[in-house]
């Protein structure tokens, strides 16, 4: 395993993270396999866990907790907040209220005294950043929280994040999460530059576009039982309705996709790889990217995934990907990770009484 420095923390992570989201009831709930699939990871030289207080309704963090016992202090642990976490109208957001709350039910879930890297899980428009940073800040004075970062900020919400972390004298996100994939290219225009600008971390999720990248969907739109297309079409996709679009098959981005898996497939066959290890490890080859994370819901998945941790792209193959996907390129609008609020119509427009 490879390890690159988090931003200018001087903390080292592994290249590839750990992903949760895929652990208890939205998606293996045989607690005894996730457990194995992070000792798993630990063995291989993984030492970066990702996961959040909403996955599978809070289970994820509870699995880890266990899956730890005994070897906390061989991880970099990160989870999240922000999202809706119960019925009640104040168990979400940025606001301190809710922040000092979920911290300590992260705590306890995790079995642990301190969070590595707490991050902030989607942008909160209707709470201010010094609201936000003063409570997080706090916690770092606390000792209950070691690092602070962000997942899916445009560029100019990080730049703003700095500058009133620099005003106030408030702790400063130091890592950014945000999609990024073959499929998804968006960050290379501004995220990654913004990131590098003020020397953050970066942890790229979704490399494998949610399995697009794996080569398990044909061309003419048939998924294999037990996908992730498949079980989107349940209860999982109604918690995460976006997940439903993600893999409609009538959708002109997702009929792209079909369109260009053999290609992709082709430049990974000519490079001696299989297409999701040139997947999993194309974000790798920004200099921007620090590490990426992979969520297996199964063991045998994971194992699939780390044949692959030792691979690195050439510059000829990283060509001819771009020639198939240019370099900020987007496919499928689906796979955005984050719909700016300032783009709905009632935001856009101002319609006046005549």
């Amino acid at each position: 395993m490879r390890y690159r420095y988090l931003g200018r923390t001087g903390l080292q992570v592994s290249e590839y993270m750990l992903g949760s989201m895929s652990f208890g009831s939205d998606g293996n709930t045989d607690e005894n396999e996730c457990i194995s699939i992070v000792h798993h990871a630990l063995d291989r030289g993984i030492n970066f866990i990702d996961t959040a207080d909403t996955y599978s309704h809070g289970e994820a963090e509870k699995i880890i907790g266990k899956a730890l016992s005994g070897r906390r202090d061989q991880v970099v642990l990160a989870t999240k907040f922000r999202l809706p976490a119960g019925g009640g109208i104040n168990q979400q957001g940025g606001s301190r209220y809710w922040i000092m709350k979920q911290v300590e039910n992260s705590l306890q879930r995790l079995k642990t005294d301190h969070i590595d890297l707490y991050q902030m899980h989607r942008p909160d428009p209707n709470t201010d950043l010094e609201e936000t940073l003063s409570a997080l800040s706090d916690l770092v004075r606390e000792g209950k929280v070691r690092y602070l970062g962000c997942s899916t900020f445009p560029s100019w919400y990080l730049a703003e994040t700095q500058a009133i972390s620099r005003l106030y004298n408030l702790s400063r996100f130091v890592n950014e999460s945000s999609p990024y994939s073959l499929f998804q290219r968006t960050v290379e225009r501004e995220t990654l530059p913004a990131v590098q600008h003020y020397r953050m971390g970066f942890t790229a999720w979704s490399p494998l576009n949610g399995g697009w990248l794996t080569g398990k969907y044909a061309g003419n739109g048939t998924s294999p039982v037990g996908s992730r297309a498949q079980r989107v079409k349940g209860q999982w996709g109604q918690h995460y309705p976006i997940l439903q679009l993600r893999f409609d098959m009538q959708r002109p981005g997702n009929r792209r996709k079909l369109e260009l898996l053999p290609q992709l497939e082709c430049i990974a066959e000519n490079a001696g790889l299989r297409l999701m290890h040139l997947a999993q490890a194309f974000p790798l080859a920004h200099p921007g990217v620090t590490s990426v994370i992979l969520g297996p819901r199964t063991l045998e998945q994971y194992k699939d995934m780390e044949a692959g941790f030792d691979i690195g792209l050439d510059s000829e193959t990283l060509d001819n990907l771009d020639k198939i996907v240019p370099p900020g390129d987007l496919i499928e609008e689906a796979d955005r990770g984050y719909v700016s609020p300032w783009m709905a119509t009632s935001a856009r427009r101002v319609i006046r009484n005549e």
